[in-house]
């Protein structure tokens, strides 16, 4: 799959318009792989990712990756913004503190997904940025200098993703995660028609900041344990703090996955307000067909598996092809919410 921003990004490495030696010292916030990482051939690359299914390519491709920037300074920091704007602020102040006197910053952004943006906060934060567009995105860059950086505004940016309370203080959340800073109308619609006679060992596919394993703990008292599983860990890690509540009276586990390569069970029953989106704006319709048939092999016989879903979304035939019985129950707003079941016999 092409990856047009990464492509641009190593653009003026490519050209030389940016000179990293060989054997320098590169962190890559928000890395992704592709073909065009081999730009970085023969440096000492850090890739940072928090997003289970890009870590998982960059491991098979062989690098390096943590789920936060490590301490320290670097030749060269690289990094793809996402589009929510505290959080692409802070992973740009984020980069330009990690690099070092004199070191460089790379950043790139899709035109559609706020590049001009991207280019002022980078040159508000070093004093001045060269660009290059191509393949409808914008990679911009800069050298670090004391006189030149930003001090105060850098310090602002980095703590622009802080972790803080929402919710008149209910959850814990923090800006780029889904919906971060509300519930968002689908969870909300799913948690109204969870029942609570959900009994045993549950999973929450997709967990977010916990919203949906929550309101079962909260409402099913025969639930004995839930697994959350979730993509992203700056969620996740979130998660396992808003259930809190229930450590030592739930077994819970919190799972860093891609939900999509399987999970763990046989589990009684499975919620999910299934992603799909991921890095870009289009929808992904085989994200949630992974999620169902997922569930599906999940579950043991005669296990119940709620779904919320974009109305438009087409799950139902997925859904009938791995469970004996499927119900809608309910439509409204433009969510859809559905009750599967799978046969005894184990389909």
């Amino acid at each position: 799959m092409s990856d047009p921003a990464l492509d641009t990004l190593m653009l003026p490495l490519e050209t030389g318009a940016v000179d990293i030696d060989q054997g320098a010292s590169v962190l890559f916030l928000r890395a992704r792989a592709g073909r065009a990482l081999e730009a970085l051939a023969g440096m000492d690359l850090t890739c940072v990712q928090s997003f289970a299914p890009d870590r998982d390519a960059l491991e098979r491709s062989g690098f390096k990756v943590a789920a936060e920037a490590p301490d320290g300074h670097h030749d060269a920091a690289l990094v793809l913004p996402t589009r929510q704007r505290q959080e692409a602020r802070a992973q740009l102040a984020e980069a330009v503190a990690s690099a070092k006197e004199g070191g460089i910053v790379v950043a790139c952004a899709p035109n559609t997904e706020g590049a001009k943006t991207v280019e002022k906060d980078l040159s508000d934060l070093l004093g001045g940025v060269d660009k290059v567009t191509k393949n409808k995105c914008r990679a911009v860059w800069g050298q670090v200098r004391k006189d030149t950086v930003d001090q105060p505004l850098l310090e602002e940016w980095r703590a622009l993703d802080a972790p803080r309370r929402i919710l008149d203080g209910a959850y814990l959340s923090r800006p780029g995660l889904f919906a971060w800073d509300r519930i968002d109308p689908a969870s909300r619609l799913l948690s109204g028609l969870i029942p609570d006679t959900l009994k045993g060992r549950g999973a929450d596919l997709g967990a977010g900041f916990g919203y949906l394993a929550r309101t079962v703990l909260e409402k099913a008292p025969k639930v004995a344990a839930m697994d959350l599983y979730e993509a992203e860990k700056r969620a996740l890690d979130l998660a396992e703090e808003n259930l809190s509540a229930f450590k030592g009276k739930r077994a819970m586990n919190g799972v860093w996955c891609d939900v999509t390569q399987g999970i763990d069970g046989p589990y009684d029953f499975i919620v999910s307000n299934p992603p799909f989106h991921q890095t870009g704006k289009a929808d992904r319709i085989d994200v949630g067909q992974g999620f169902i048939r997922i569930a599906a092999a999940g579950l043991r016989p005669g296990g119940e598996f709620y779904l919320v879903a974009n109305r438009h979304l087409p799950y139902e035939k997925t859904l009938s092809s791995v469970f004996a019985d499927v119900i809608q129950l309910a439509d409204e707003g433009g969510y859809k919410v559905i009750r599967a079941v799978k046969a005894k016999g184990g389909r």
